[in-house]
């Protein structure tokens, strides 16, 4: 190997703050070429490993591969800044120099690594684009409460899997634009969500209404709006509410802020997930995190599935009991209702998903094929508008023109 090659390779070996890029599977592969050193046809074997881990990426631009990596790597430095505390000196000196090598990764060519090869044969290549790395890290970290770090900085939407906090890869992308009717609900919504990503007190926000009217969809397509901002969401399950301390543990330190979800929440009596909810909605020690709001959806006012028979019994303190089962909504600081739409804003979705998929139409014939729809669906909402307009898609309705 050429003295360029292996001096690369001690300099990726010397890595510390941004040590986890050596675990990358582009980099981990670039290592085990620039060690190799045994035959041409192991090297060229070695070569279009690495070539290849860079293809399964998605791209076959080096430089913006190295770039996004360095973008999204969890490092000390970024979660030190993160936390509002200044890294030392050497810390960032240390960092410095680190990109600096990762500048030159990113600038490496086909030719570079194939120079000393003896092969004549035709081997697969790459694109460099120009990059600048450092000015990149350090705009990033100068305003990390807007790009985040770690897959934070890479994806927008979460989930929780039991192990970990885990990135939805193909998020629902659904813009605010979309969205047609509910102005004053949606305006609400957006304000709250304002208020906690300039630090302010915002509240944790209960969407109610009939299903099928937008409010997960709302909810949705605010975080893709206010994104860039810094915002994130992490959806949970009901049954994972009981590990709200130790989710929010994790995102309290977290430079960006996060609504935590929660779709069709409801709850049966005698539910443990009851009083971790309750807990983190009156923001006790355990459970208070500044930089997180809950925002849930439910068909049920109250939440708590609650029965004529619950209202009997031998209850000692039934009143009590019974208050604080139809309570814990109260504990919300905002409730948005997302009402039914009427027969023309029901029109009006309908028209606008037609629009907005090309689809040709009588203007009549599709209102009159789109009223016969929801009828005999009982219900005009905005779930019913996109399955009709579906079926319109895939041939199935043709009653429009």
């Amino acid at each position: 190997m050429p003295t360029k090659t292996e001096n690369l390779l001690t300099s990726l070996k010397s890595l510390c703050v941004f040590r986890s890029i050596l675990d990358d599977p582009v980099i981990s592969a670039l290592c085990s070429f620039l060690e190799y050193d045994g035959d041409d046809a192991g090297a060229v074997s070695l070569y279009c490993g690495f070539v290849s881990e860079l293809y399964k990426t998605g791209s076959s631009d080096l430089s913006k591969y190295v770039g996004e990596l360095l973008r999204c790597c969890d490092n000390p430095l970024a979660r030190r800044i993160g936390e509002g505390k200044t890294p030392s000196e050497s810390m960032k000196a240390s960092a410095d120099r680190e990109i600096a090598i990762m500048q030159k990764i990113a600038g490496l060519t086909p030719k570079d690594l194939r120079e000393n090869l003896d092969y004549s044969g035709a081997l697969p290549e790459w694109e460099n684009s120009v990059a600048d790395l450092i000015g990149d890290m350090h705009e990033q970290l100068s305003d990390i409460s807007k790009h985040g770090y770690g897959i934070y900085a890479k994806y927008r939407a979460f989930y929780y899997d039991g192990d970990g906090i885990r990135p939805v890869k193909s998020p629902d992308g659904i813009r605010l634009g979309q969205l047609v009717g509910y102005k004053r609900e949606k305006e609400i919504i957006i304000e709250n969500t304002r208020a906690l990503l300039a630090s302010k007190p915002a509240a944790n926000i209960l969407l109610t209404g009939d299903a099928g009217t937008g409010k997960s969809s709302t909810v949705k397509a605010v975080v893709n709006e206010l994104a860039p901002e810094g915002l994130r969401i992490l959806e949970l399950k009901k049954e994972q509410l009981k590990l709200l301390p130790e989710i929010l543990s994790e995102l309290n330190h977290n430079p960006l802020k996060f609504i935590i979800f929660i779709d069709d929440l409801s709850f049966a009596q005698n539910d443990d997930n009851f009083s971790a909810l309750k807990a983190m909605l009156e923001g006790t020690v355990s459970a208070k995190a500044g930089n997180v709001a809950i925002y849930a959806t439910s068909n049920r006012r109250h939440l708590v599935k609650e029965k004529f028979s619950d209202r009997e019994g031998d209850d000692v303190h039934r009143a009590d009991t019974m208050q604080e089962i139809v309570s814990l909504s109260e504990r919300f600081g905002l409730h948005v209702t997302f009402s039914r739409p009427d027969k023309a804003t029901y029109l009006e979705i309908v028209r606008y998903l037609c629009d907005e998929n090309g689809v040709s139409y009588d203007p009549e014939k599709l209102d009159a094929a789109a009223e016969k729809y929801a009828l005999g669906r009982a219900s005009r909402s905005a779930r019913a508008a996109k399955q009709f307009v579906d079926l319109i898609l895939s041939g199935t309705q043709t009653e429009i023109k």
